[in-house]
């Protein structure tokens, strides 16, 4: 799954807040599905302004060294059909340019799957589409035993508003086992009688 956001690096206040947000959701995001579960990019829309090196220096300025988070500088022909086809719409101005706030999420094939919208970026709007993605598809590839205790980790993370992260709440996966447990009990307990009643006909 890739997050994408779009920014335009002579942005002095809305472009820095709202990828400053946009950091601490991946970061609680990265906290309940691991570092190499998903990707990030931020795409400058401003060209030629944002070229390579504006947008390192973005990155750097506030500190962002996600190993998986890149920052891209399209081709200035590149930018209006990309836009175009994110929904992404932006105008200029004399003092820059207004534009939408908004954070994308794609699948593994590249469709858009949920639009974020707003200054802010709650990691649980983000959270629960990408929990089902990566439910739905192969994990990043290790183990078997690794692959299916990431799977139960995803599956009982819940998102908590009151300090705005994911928690671990195995409580779902014990509900699980014990009825499991009781069914394999049951279905021995059963399976002895049976046995018994067979061995008291002979």
């Amino acid at each position: 799954p890739l997050l994408v956001s779009f920014i335009y690096t002579g942005c002095f206040q809305v472009c820095p807040a709202n990828t400053r947000a946009f950091q601490q959701a991946v970061r609680t995001l990265e906290t309940r599905f691991g570092t190499n579960q998903f990707n990030v990019v931020s795409i400058g829309f401003n060209q030629p302004a944002d070229s390579p090196q504006a947008m390192k220096a973005f990155a750097l300025q506030h500190g962002i060294n996600f190993p998986h988070w890149a920052f891209l500088s399209p081709a200035a022909l590149q930018v209006e059909p990309l836009t175009r086809e994110f929904g992404f719409s932006y105008r200029a101005t004399p003092a820059g340019f207004d534009h939408v706030l908004q954070v994308t999420l794609l699948d593994a094939q590249g469709r858009i799957v949920r639009q974020v919208y707003g200054d802010e970026v709650p990691a649980d709007a983000l959270g629960e589409p990408l929990k089902q993605l990566l439910l739905g598809a192969p994990l990043a590839q290790q183990s078997v035993l690794s692959n299916f205790v990431d799977r139960v980790r995803i599956l009982c993370t819940v998102y908590d508003p009151k300090t705005g992260r994911y928690r671990v709440d195995y409580s779902l996966a014990l509900e699980v086992a014990g009825g499991i447990t009781f069914a394999l009990v049951m279905l021995i307990y059963f399976l002895n009688e049976w046995r018994s009643h067979r061995r008291a006909l002979r």
